[in-house]
């Protein structure tokens, strides 16, 4: 793209008008110094006027009458005025004068009354006679030096300065196009295209006036007035920072943004903001303003992965942006500042106020009349966003969501970054296990049936316990949408009695309580919590391995107290949930909690116990590479002991019994062994909610795994109240949603049984070993008890036979 040469000539021909202005523009008087033709004193006559007084103090005489002092001031004047021609003389000629009416002054009236009667004195000659007082050094000589050196180092700076803009490259801004970044699964292959529509480049002919104006209303309004930068902008912006001591205000222009965006990183440095000014500068000398606004609109962010103004109006509104209405060009001119807080897919509250703000500056800066901003504001913003996309871009949106929320938290990319720098996401999805999660959530005969007004919603992950490996993502049902709420990575929701293998049966195990030690199953009243089982009974007492299987609230209750809460809140910190100070309750044995967990977190907490007690900190990226295959980031496995290798067989074998017959055995999987727990949380005990009693509940949980994965299942309404709750438990929808996921997920794959502990190996071996002995051992006795039978029998047979 080159230059516009007639917006060249204007600018220089602007250039010279300015510059003959301020030659022919008159000089400004120096300080201290009255203008030409003002009668004002200067500083002379004060000097004069104090000088005469000193001189009639020396002479001890009376002080100088006014209009002697006057005539005093005006020969000080008349003296300056005379010297102010010779540049070099001023100030001795100025000194001169004033001693010369210093002495005039200080004659005595009656000398001054006899003047006629005889040879009247010459001042001058009586000033040669005193000693003239020692001279002030004038300020004028070294601020003419100082203001010297400063213009020479002014100039050497703008030279430097010059030099450095115009070496500048600004070739970039023929070839402005992000390259998009691939999502890659577990083999290498491609499954997701990241901004994979490209930047359609349109002439500024082609972008409506609207939107042209309403971008140069909100972002830079002096836009076709400034040279690139805008000083008040600028110093507006300096003074803010400056108060607030940090570098948050940028006062950029829209040729510097195009600068910024194109050239720099997002660094709020004060060396980014001079290199900034410096591609500004020379852009705006290079490029015409509508050639720059046209490269800013074609290249910049609008959110949902989408760059320049024709893709925005694509998906936003699904229409060519030369058929964008005022108040449609209103909204996507306000999306650049922050596309995603300003979203109307996911922010149309923020988005209306955004659009208003953009059109009533469009009314303060006159391109609209108040009759078309108030037709404008009272327009709806309704979304039609286009279906054409490329194949690869949309697929797996739960999943790639929570890919570009790890390259962002745990490695510090951008999402521009991520959508522009054409990287290479190695990550750990499996296609198999994500087509299966994805297409039972896509079967609504599994859910429960949902009022029109909202669906009833759920959230699962998959993993590989070994490596901590995320195979499968989907985070909820229905239509999924850009970077939309991800139920089964964000979500917080009460766990239930799936928190009781954590809170409670782990760390109680690891204590030395076993399957059979016996627990406290009665009327219950610790400090004024008071648990009740599900159906409102009691047994008295129940073995560990009754209450996991049964799901009993009161046992988990009275054993947490007993091994304490610390002790729990530990076990639990070990499994990758960190409980704040406020969980510190005995509620957490019923997955109380002030927060909540999401279904990522509580399928890591269990892998821990599928791995035999060997954590693997769950993550998706495995590797991030440039597109010539620079790696730039490859993922270490972090791996913590949650518990001992004996405590975990143990507590997946009494899971393994819950999933086959316990609550959960709506989860076991045919012929392939199944571990698990379900979870329920209750409504809340509020008047809403008083009707329903026990009928319903809000949350519906089931976390299990097999020996080869882990997978973590949630259940409930985004916004739970009378008219939207569950009528179901986490040993129902959950666990079917569970054993349905796991079954696809394993198909073809080999049956293998949970790993046995070598020291559970040893102690089963041992026990095999005396259950052997003992065998034998009673083959033995009975053999003998035989042998003595006969014995027994044969005698009496011969005794009998002799009588």
């Amino acid at each position: 793209m080159k230059s516009n040469s007639d917006d060249r000539k204007k600018k220089g021909s602007a250039e010279g008008e300015a510059a003959g202005h301020r030659i022919g523009r008159p000089a400004r008087p120096a300080w201290g110094m009255p203008a030409a033709g003002s009668t004002a004193p200067g500083p002379g006559a004060a000097r004069a006027r104090s000088g005469a007084a000193q001189a009639a103090a020396a002479a001890g005489g009376p002080a100088a009458a006014p209009g002697s002092e006057a005539r005093s001031g005006a020969d000080a004047r008349r003296a300056q005025t005379a010297a102010r021609p010779a540049h070099a003389g001023a100030g001795a000629a100025q000194a001169s004068a004033t001693r010369a009416g210093a002495a005039r002054a200080s004659v005595p009236r009656a000398e001054a009354g006899a003047a006629g009667a005889g040879p009247r004195t010459d001042a001058r000659e009586e000033a040669a006679v005193r000693t003239p007082k020692p001279r002030k050094r004038s300020w004028r000589r070294p601020a003419l030096l100082a203001l010297a050196l400063a213009g020479t180092a002014g100039a050497a700076l703008a030279s430097a300065g010059a030099v450095y803009v115009r070496g500048l490259d600004i070739s970039k801004l023929e070839h402005p196009l992000p390259a998009p970044s691939y999502v890659l699964d577990a083999k290498g292959q491609p499954v997701s295209q990241l901004s994979s529509s490209r930047i359609e480049p349109v002439t500024l002919a082609q972008i409506p006036m609207d939107l042209r104006n309403a971008v140069i209303a909100v972002e830079d309004r002096r836009f076709y007035d400034h040279s690139g930068f805008d000083p008040w902008s600028i110093g507006r912006a300096v003074l803010r920072d400056v108060r607030s001591g940090s570098l948050a205000e940028g006062g950029s222009t829209i040729t510097q943004q195009l600068a910024k965006n194109l050239f720099l990183d997002s660094d709020k440095a004060w060396s980014r903001k001079l290199k900034e000014l410096g591609y500004a500068i020379k852009i705006n000398a290079t490029y015409s303003k509508d050639e720059i606004l046209e490269l800013y609109l074609n290249s910049i962010y609008f959110g949902e992965g989408r760059w320049g103004v024709q893709g925005a109006a694509q998906q936003y509104f699904g229409k060519p942006v030369e058929k964008l209405t005022l108040a449609e060009s209103a909204l996507l001119a306000g999306l650049p500042k922050a596309p995603s807080a300003y979203s109307p897919v996911k922010h149309m509250p923020q988005a209306l106020e955004r659009r208003n703000l953009v059109l009533s500056l469009m009314k303060e800066q006159h391109f609209i009349s108040d009759q078309q901003y108030q037709a404008a504001v009272a327009t709806p913003i309704v979304l039609n966003p286009s279906s054409g996309a490329d194949s690869l871009k949309g697929k797996y949106p739960s999943y790639v969501d929570y890919v570009m929320d790890e390259a962002q938290s745990l490695y510090g990319f951008t999402e521009q970054q991520i959508l522009t720098l054409g990287l290479k996401i190695q990550t750990a999805m499996d296609v198999n296990i994500q087509q299966a999660a994805e297409e039972t959530f896509k079967n609504d005969a599994l859910f429960p049936q949902s009022p029109g007004d909202q669906l009833v919603q759920s959230g699962a992950v998959v993993l590989d316990q070994h490596t901590g490996e995320i195979r499968a993502i989907v985070g909820g049902r229905g239509d999924q949408v850009y970077r939309g709420f991800n139920r089964a990575t964000e979500l917080k929701r009460q766990p239930g009695s799936s928190f009781k293998p954590l809170a409670v049966y782990g760390p109680a195990i690891e204590k030395g309580y076993a399957p059979d030690s016996m627990l406290y199953d009665g009327d219950l009243n610790i400090a004024g919590y008071k648990p009740r089982d599900w159906d409102g009974q009691t047994r008295g007492q129940v073995t560990m391995r009754e209450a996991i299987l049964s799901s009993w609230n009161i046992p988990a209750v009275w054993l947490l107290n007993e091994i304490g809460i610390d002790t729990g809140m530990a076990f639990v910190k070990k499994a990758g949930i960190p409980l704040p100070p406020a969980d510190r309750t005995l509620s957490i044995a019923l997955g109380g909690l002030s927060e909540g967990v999401s279904p990522l977190q509580m399928a890591q907490a269990y892998s821990g116990i599928a791995n035999g007690g060997v954590l693997q900190k769950a993550h998706a990226i495995t590797q991030i590479s440039t597109q010539d295959g620079h790696v730039l980031v490859e993922a270490k496995p972090q791996s913590s002991q949650l518990t001992t290798p004996v405590a975990a067989y143990t507590l997946t074998s009494l899971l393994q019994e819950a999933a086959t017959s316990g609550t959960g055995r709506g989860a076991s999987l045919d012929g392939r062994p199944t571990a698990g727990k379900t979870g329920t949380t209750q409504l809340p005990a509020t008047a809403e909610f008083a009707p329903i009693g026990g009928n319903g509940a809000k949350d519906a949980w089931f976390v299990g795994f097999t020996p080869e994965l882990t997978a973590a299942v949630w259940l409930g309404y985004d916004q739970t109240d009378a008219k939207h709750y569950l009528t179901t438990s986490g040993g129902a929808v959950p666990a079917q949603l569970f054993r349905q996921i796991m079954t696809r997920a394993l198909q073809g794959v080999p049956v293998t049984d949970f790993n046995v502990p070598e020291e559970v190996r040893a102690a089963q071996e041992k026990a095999r070993q005396e259950q052997e002995r003992l065998r034998q051992q009673q083959q033995q006795q009975a053999e003998l008890d035989r042998q003595q039978q006969d014995f027994i029998q044969q005698w009496f047979g011969r005794h009998k036979g002799r009588n």
